[in-house]
């Protein structure tokens, strides 16, 4: 009798173990703090992960990513975990090296870690969400496979102790909400800056355009470089998550047959 008991007892418990990570229900932090998941179509429950861990925009939460048809379709078809971490008061505090939410996207990924066989881990962002995740990248980021970035950058002469393996970043030439970071002189590879003088990379080569819809054309420079590799993506717009563009990245990555979405 008391062992059915304790049984009932640890029920409830035991239901939201389960429910982390499905639908709209958050996993919890021991500080409070939390974040949301989706699992990749037809996942086994054993294979192992690549994951993507994307931060969100202002004002917004880690449910509209799990949602979002420009990620979520992206990830959960390519075999990758989305994690989507849940900034505080809805934001994020990128601003200066000693923020807590480096601290705590290292716990979100630690946590991840301890549910799911999880391999190279990917960081992205949108808006804020991309300054965020340049700022995570910045501080923690030797053990990245790839920042990803959209919209959004640190100021070009930060000091990073750690880097990524590779860097790619989208950028709207319109963009007027996290203003195109134009260079002196007009130069418009100028957003990534602050990674190529990190991994001593030499001349941009122009690799043409690109297109994952037949509305938006990205121009594409990379540099070869010595410590990791840039990639660097303009379009003409301004300020949104471009369709295809995360899709695209991950095909690349993981060679895989490009697709859409």
């Amino acid at each position: 009798m008391r062992v059915i008991l304790l049984f009932l007892l640890l029920l409830p418990a035991l239901g939201r173990a389960e429910a982390c990570g499905s639908a709209n229900v958050p996993c919890l932090l021991p500080d409070g703090r939390s974040y949301h998941l989706r699992l990749p179509d037809g996942w086994d429950g054993t294979t192992p992960l690549p994951a993507l861990m994307h931060f969100h925009g202002w004002m917004r939460q880690g449910t509209l990513v799990i949602n979002h048809g420009r990620i979520a379709s992206a990830t959960r078809k390519r075999g990758v975990l989305l994690v989507a971490p849940n900034g505080a008061r809805k934001t994020w505090d990128f601003w200066r090296a000693s923020t807590p939410d480096v601290a705590f996207a290292d716990a979100v990924l630690a946590d991840v870690r301890a549910r799911f066989p999880v391999t190279d881990v990917y960081v992205s962002g949108y808006s804020y969400g991309s300054a965020m995740a340049w700022r995570f990248a910045c501080q923690s980021g030797d053990d990245l496979a790839a920042l990803l970035g959209i919209g959004g950058t640190l100021r070009q002469d930060e000091a990073c102790p750690e880097a990524p393996a590779q860097v790619r970043h989208v950028h709207g030439l319109a963009d007027t909400v996290m203003d195109f970071p134009m260079g002196p002189g007009g130069d418009t590879t100028y957003p990534v800056q602050l990674w190529r003088d990190i991994y001593g990379c030499r001349d941009g080569l122009a690799k043409g355009d690109w297109q994952a819809r037949d509305f938006l054309t990205f121009t594409r420079t990379s540099w070869s470089c010595d410590g990791g590799a840039v990639t660097l993506d303009l379009h003409p717009g301004g300020h949104f998550i471009p369709h295809g563009w995360i899709a695209r990245q991950l095909d690349e990555m993981l060679g895989l047959e490009r697709s859409y979405p």
